[in-house]
């Protein structure tokens, strides 16, 4: 099991922006360049992040983008669901129904729980806890 390498890439334009700090702006075109990320497919990833409210753009001599709210409030679940959707490891941990072997599938709570764990591991690591991690501050 994997994340795209745009749900990659879009963690990755969020932890460049941490680094900057709130309301600073940054070009996309530097964000690019420094995350080795290809412009085009930048454009639709942040396109992506200010649609779920994690990224605000503005166009012109002064646009860019910046976070919508501190680092400490975005999650690395919240960037890879605006950009994978909801996580779900297996088709019957979604819902009851969809497998033959539903109600006597010795698998389905080992996926269950897998997927609780994952997701609460996501849910609670924020952009600011892992900058702190690696020695980062937050630019004021």
């Amino acid at each position: 099991m994997q994340i795209t390498r745009q749900a990659d890439y879009a963690v990755r334009a969020i932890l460049h922006l941490s680094r900057q700090g709130m309301g600073e702006r940054a070009a996309t075109s530097q964000i690019a360049q420094e995350q080795h990320i290809p412009p085009s497919f930048l454009a639709k990833i942040i396109s992506q992040l200010s649609i779920a409210g994690l990224l605000h753009t503005s166009r012109g001599a002064r646009g860019g983008v910046m976070l919508a709210r501190e680092p400490g409030d975005i999650t690395l679940l919240e960037v890879i669901e605006a950009i994978d959707g909801p996580i779900q490891l297996n088709e019957c941990v979604g819902e009851t129904g969809v497998c033959i072997f539903d109600s006597d599938c010795p698998l389905r709570p080992v996926w269950c729980e897998a997927q609780k764990e994952l997701v609460t591991r996501l849910k609670g690591t924020n952009f600011a806890s892992l900058l702190a991690q690696n020695g980062h501050t937050e630019a004021s």
